[in-house]
C-alpha cells in the first residue's frame, strides 16, 4: 500500500506547476480500490489468525484445564462414594444415570471457563479490526486529498512525509498487537501445562488480552 501512495505522491511532486498526467487522476483512483482491497484482506488475515488461537485455547481447555476439574470434580467424596458404589454393584442402568446427571454439569462448567477465555479473545479482535478500518479509512482519505490535488494541479511535496508517517502506523502497531497476542496464548499453554494453579494462569491469561485491548 504504502508504495502505490509514494508513486502518487512522486507524481505530483515531480510535476510541479507542469501539467498534470491525464493518467495521474485514474491512477489515484485505482490506488483507492487497492486501498479497499488491501484491508478486506488484512482483515481476512487478522480474522484467521485470532481463529488459530480459539483453538489454542480450546487446547489448553482439553489437555490442561479439564484433566484437572474432572479429576477434582470427581473426587468430591459424595461423587466418589457414589461412583464407587456403582461399580460395586455393577448396575449399569445407575451407571447411566449417574453419567446423565454429571455430564452436564461438566458440560456447563467447560462451556463457562471457554467464555472466560474466549471472549476477551473475541474483543480484542474486533478492537483491532475497528482500529485496522479507521486506519484504512484515514488512507482512503488522503487518496481522495491526492486525487483532488491531481485534479486541481497542487502542489502536495511538503506533505509527503506526513503522509508516509500516518500510513506506516497501521503495520507497526499490527505487528506488535499480533505479537502480545501470540505470546498471550503461548504463555497459557506453556505456564498452565507447569502451573499447580490453573485459576491463576487464566486470570493472568485474560489480564494479558484486557491490556493489549487497552493498549490501542
Amino acid at each position: 500500500m504504502r508504495n502505490y501512495i509514494l508513486l502518487a505522491i512522486c507524481l505530483v511532486a515531480i510535476s510541479g506547476c507542469a501539467t498534470i498526467p491525464a493518467e495521474a487522476p485514474s491512477l489515484s483512483s485505482e490506488l483507492g480500490k487497492r486501498i479497499s482491497a488491501l484491508e478486506s484482506a488484512n482483515v481476512t488475515l487478522l480474522n484467521r489468525y485470532f481463529d488459530q488461537k480459539r483453538l489454542e485455547v480450546d487446547r489448553f481447555i482439553q489437555e490442561v484445564w479439564l484433566p484437572e476439574f474432572a479429576s477434582e470434580f470427581f473426587q468430591k467424596p459424595f461423587m466418589a462414594d457414589a461412583w464407587n458404589t456403582i461399580v460395586s454393584e455393577n448396575d449399569k442402568k445407575q451407571r447411566l444415570m449417574f453419567l446423565m446427571k454429571t455430564g452436564p454439569k461438566l458440560q456447563e462448567a467447560i462451556n463457562k471457563k471457554r467464555l472466560e477465555l474466549i471472549q476477551p479473545l473475541d474483543e480484542l479482535e474486533r478492537h483491532i479490526t475497528s482500529n485496522i478500518k479507521a486506519e484504512y479509512e484515514q488512507a482512503r482519505g488522503i487518496n481522495n486529498s491526492i486525487t483532488s490535488f491531481l485534479l486541481s494541479a497542487a502542489k502536495v511535496t511538503e506533505n509527503r512525509d506526513r503522509y508516509l508517517d500516518m500510513l506506516g502506523v497501521t503495520d507497526d502497531k499490527l505487528a506488535t498487537l499480533i505479537d502480545r497476542t501470540d505470546t498471550a496464548v503461548s504463555g497459557l499453554l506453556v505456564e498452565g501445562r507447569k502451573a499447580n494453579d490453573k485459576a491463576d494462569s487464566v486470570k493472568k491469561f485474560v489480564k494479558k488480552i484486557k491490556d493489549i485491548k487497552e493498549s490501542i
